[in-house]
């Protein structure tokens, strides 16, 4: 699946002509970050959309792994295995732990689109990894997550920050996370692949 582009104006540091469309940064969408975004919550990432409206945003990043596992959090998990492992979801309440699922029959939670869903009961996710019921790719944690007042994503999107595209469970579920933002990035089209291939350090370029 491709994903689609929302505002990407002028021949500014991307070099492409000028594109308009009409895809808002809306719920289960992907915001991809601007190669050379420098805030260091968010450079290189891909964040997936889970709430979007007059309240504000509320999103997850794919990308940036935490270094810790659900068995580092909750002591008594530390002998099941295998590990979850845990990404740093933002910058916004950073002590709190979210799930992202494809099983919703079995732990619940609020459908963000197709079979993907955000949050559910953490009894059951702690039986699941106990029994071994359930497989890595259904799973992602996060501690934390992406949070924009109302107006305040599309102020950024008017500022070239961010690229929009559909999400796809490859990518939130199978893919590395040092693979994550160049295939995004890729998957808007192949006009968009000198992009994907950009220096994180423009002067090297």
């Amino acid at each position: 699946m491709r994903c689609r582009f929302f505002r990407f104006t002028g021949m500014n540091i991307f070099g492409l002509e000028t594109r308009s469309g009409t895809t808002p940064p809306t719920k289960g969408k992907m915001l991809i970050a601007a190669p050379f975004l420098n805030d260091p919550n968010f450079s290189r990432s891909v964040v997936l959309l889970c709430e979007h409206g007059e309240e504000g945003t509320v999103g997850f990043v794919l990308n940036q792994p935490a270094n810790v596992t659900l068995g580092d959090l909750v002591a008594e998990m530390e002998p099941y295995m295998p590990p979850i492992a845990v990404n740093t979801g933002g910058p916004v309440q950073p002590s709190t732990l979210h799930i992202l699922h494809r099983i919703p029959e079995k732990l619940g939670g609020m459908q963000v689109y197709g079979d993907i869903h955000w949050g559910g009961s953490y009894e059951v996710l702690q039986d699941l990894v106990r029994n071994g019921a359930y497989r890595e790719d259904e799973v992602r944690l996060f501690l934390g997550y992406s949070g924009w007042s109302a107006g305040q994503l599309e102020k950024e999107m008017k500022e070239d920050t961010w690229l929009v595209g559909n999400a796809t469970e490859d990518l939130i579920f199978r893919t590395d996370a040092h693979q994550v933002w160049k295939k995004a990035v890729s998957r808007l089209g192949k006009e968009y692949g000198f992009i994907a291939n950009m220096p994180t350090d423009p002067q090297l370029n």
